[in-house]
C-alpha cells in the first residue's frame, strides 16, 4: 500500500507500507548521518545527523522515500529548528504513529553544537 502525504499539504514524496504488526508496540529507528540544508542566514551549508524513532500504528514510512525526501532539504534555507519541527510534523501528519520523537545534530560550528528534539506524545 503506497500512501502519499495528504492532499492540501505541499507533496512530500514520502510513502508508507502496512504495518506488518499492528497489534505490537514496537519501536523503529531510522539515523540519516548525511543530512544537509543551508542556512538563510549565511547561506553556508549546515550537516547534521538524524534520528527517527517511533512506534508504528497501521503504517511505516518507506524508506526510500524518506531518503529522497530528507535530500530534498540540501539546497533550501532553513534553521535547524524549523526543520526539525517540519519534518516532525510531515512524519506526525503521515505515520499518525503511537509514539515519534526526532532529533537533529548538528555539527559544531564557531566551537557550538546543537540538538533539537521533537516528540509525540
Amino acid at each position: 500500500m503506497k500512501r502519499k502525504a495528504p492532499s492540501g499539504n505541499p507533496p512530500t514524496g514520502l510513502e508508507v507500507f502496512p504495518n506488518p504488526h499492528p497489534h505490537r508496540d514496537y519501536e523503529i529507528e531510522h539515523v540519516a548521518t548525511e543530512f544537509t540544508s543551508v542556512c538563510p542566514k549565511t547561506g553556508q551549508p549546515d550537516f547534521g545527523t538524524l534520528t527517527f524513532i517511533y512506534t508504528p500504528n497501521q503504517v511505516c514510512v518507506e524508506l526510500k522515500s524518506l531518503k529522497l525526501y530528507l535530500q530534498s532539504y540540501r539546497n533550501r534555507g532553513i534553521f535547524y529548528e524549523d526543520v526539525t519541527n517540519v519534518i516532525f510534523d510531515e512524519l506526525l501528519k503521515l505515520l499518525k504513529p503511537r509514539r515519534l520523537t526526532v532529533i537533529s545534530e548538528w555539527t559544531p560550528r564557531g566551537g557550538l553544537r546543537s540538538t533539537i528534539r521533537c516528540s509525540y506524545p
